[in-house]
């Protein structure tokens, strides 16, 4: 866990500012999570199920001094994420950071890929990131300030065997990001995207070991990044000093995709 000490002594300061974190009960999104609630961010996370995953993120962030809540959102829903923005809004008083990070797989060859599970993957992953960016923007519009940091992969990049699901609706994010900068620059609001490589998560922790080595041999770096890579990632673009940053993917892969 992230400790609060030694707050003020960091470049990078939140503190005040409120963000909503999507998919964040755990893995990458949590890791987002707690790195801005260390930099004094309060924090409004959206999940889908597992109340108590999302109750325990509650409590630790809420341990930091910060005010911090759980909502259970399908952003693939747009009504549902509207509403509930709305409600954070009121509940919050203002919102300044935005960040898509909900995403789900169904990873198959597309000659045995099923149509919905490539239907529910776009939804989740890039019309949720639709969704919710669409519910904050009239916010930012009003606010005259914002930041949008949408949470890509390399594979939007430079595809996967397996993946075109997945892929397309990483890729699709890259190029909401690039339009929507376009459309708020005016406004002081930025949108940028990170793109991780192979990050250490439960779902790799759970690959098979022959396939783990063979993901290595492709990273110059040869090892697996840490979710508190693409934290730091994250909390560089909310912060001041990335104020002159947007429509930008921040590729965080170790050299990957080199």
């Amino acid at each position: 866990m992230l400790l609060i000490e030694g707050r003020g002594n960091d470049m990078f300061e939140l503190t005040g500012k409120t963000a909503i974190i999507t998919g964040a009960s755990r893995g990458i999104g949590k890791a987002i999570a707690l790195k801005f609630a260390s930099l004094g961010a309060n924090i409004a996370f959206m999940h889908v199920g597992d109340g108590e995953k999302a109750a325990e993120t509650e409590a630790e962030l809420t341990a930091m001094g910060v005010k911090a809540k759980g909502f259970e959102c399908d952003v693939s829903d747009y009504e549902a994420s509207q509403k509930l923005v709305d409600e954070i809004i009121e509940e919050f008083g203002e919102v300044h950071i935005l960040v898509n990070n909900a995403g789900i797989v169904r990873d198959n060859l597309i000659l045995s890929m099923k149509v919905e599970d490539f239907d529910k993957v776009i939804s989740v992953n890039l019309k949720g990131t639709f969704n919710m960016t669409k519910s904050i923007y009239k916010h930012f519009m009003r606010k005259r300030r914002g930041r949008i940091i949408n949470i890509s992969s390399i594979i939007g990049l430079v595809g996967n065997a397996g993946q075109a699901n997945y892929a397309s609706a990483k890729a699709g994010i890259i190029g909401m990001t690039k339009s929507v900068a376009k459309e708020l620059g005016s406004r002081n609001v930025t949108a940028n995207a990170i793109a991780p490589g192979f990050i250490k998560t439960d779902m790799t922790d759970s690959m098979p070991e022959k396939a783990r080595e063979a993901a290595l041999s492709s990273i110059p770096m040869k090892r697996m990044g840490t979710v508190e890579d693409i934290a730091n990632t994250a909390a560089f673009l909310a912060s001041d000093e990335a104020s002159y940053i947007t429509g930008e993917v921040i590729r965080v892969d170790g050299g990957m995709a080199i």
